[in-house]
């Protein structure tokens, strides 16, 4: 009895030792499913992040072609424009000696005339440069070579006369290496160097006043602008180092002797001088220490004044636009 049932139990293990063979090859090839599934898986999820990546760049480009076409749409008429800008200028690289010799000249010379001789001197040296053959502009003057409008309507705001003369002489003025004295019996050079400099403290002083030396010294030192007023024909000689800058340096620091005092040299001092003198008459080793410049009003200097108030007060929007423009 015993035998078949140890019989039957070692049938039924051999039976259950191959049911759980079979059961391990099961959950093998199970796992290998479930191993490819999760591969899959994640090869869809990269495939997707690539895909809206790549939707999200190309959503990117759309956006900037579109600019871009909008740009060179925009941009499209400019080329004729940057073309002549570009041939412009080649001609004024070509013709910078001539107009840069009628404007230095100018600088150097012409500042104590008045408008009329100035024009006939300036069309003089043009006919001078047809002569030599010196390439240039044709008629050409320090308003063609010289002027930004930009500074000159700050000036205009500071209170400069709107006129041809006075404009000329502050183009002088900022490109002179003299200090200015200015022939300003209307007080008008006057009263814009105030307004100009009255953000940089200038002080205003007198050669009558006891004091100037110490007001100069001053400005010198703190780079403040200092403004003399009422210059006669004569200039203290005690200036004379303060006009033609004679510094030097003392302690790796820049020098001037101005009297007995010595002064640090700021280089954001700057130094004008006014005369109400109509027609003075200057020595010449005073006018080679100055840069002359002439602001009395001529009749055509006034008619450009004016035109200017009564365009400013009866037509606004013109002069307004004209600012717009500048």
């Amino acid at each position: 009895m015993v035998e078949p049932k140890k019989a039957l139990l070692a049938s039924a293990q051999a039976e259950l030792k191959q049911v759980l063979a079979q059961l391990e090859e099961a959950k093998s090839n199970l796992k290998a499913v479930n191993d490819k599934v999760a591969k899959l898986e994640a090869d869809l999820n990269a495939a997707i992040e690539k895909k809206e990546e790549l939707a999200k760049k190309s959503a990117d480009c759309t956006v900037k072609k579109e600019r871009a076409d909008k740009l060179i749409g925009g941009l499209g008429g400019e080329r004729k424009r940057w073309e002549e800008t570009v041939q412009s200028l080649g001609v004024d690289l070509m013709n910078v000696v001539g107009d840069v010799l009628v404007s230095a000249a100018t600088v150097a010379y012409l500042g104590a005339f008045t408008s009329d001789y100035r024009e006939v001197m300036v069309k003089e040296w043009n006919e001078l440069l047809i002569t030599g053959n010196i390439p240039h502009t044709p008629n050409c003057n320090i308003h063609t070579t010289l002027s930004d409008p930009v500074k000159v309507r700050t000036w205009q705001i500071a209170g400069l006369p709107s006129d041809e003369l006075s404009t000329e002489n502050g183009l002088i003025m900022s490109k002179a290496r003299r200090w200015p004295l200015m022939i300003d019996p209307e007080t008008q050079a006057n009263s814009w160097i105030k307004t100009l400099e009255k953000a940089n403290n200038l002080e205003v002083i007198k050669i009558t006043s006891a004091t100037y030396l110490r007001s100069l010294e001053n400005g010198i030192r703190f780079g403040r602008p200092v403004l003399m007023e009422s210059v006669g024909e004569e200039l203290d000689p005690a200036l004379e180092p303060l006009l033609l800058r004679i510094t030097f340096k003392q302690s790796g620091q820049e020098m001037i002797q101005l009297g007995d005092s010595l002064i640090p040299w700021h280089s954001d001092f700057k130094f004008y001088m006014t005369t109400k003198l109509r027609n003075p008459v200057y020595k010449p080793e005073t006018a080679v220490k100055v840069t002359l410049l002439n602001f009395a009003i001529t009749t055509d200097g006034l008619q450009q004044q004016l035109l200017g108030v009564v365009v400013s007060e009866e037509r606004p929007d013109l002069a307004e636009a004209k600012n717009n423009l500048v």
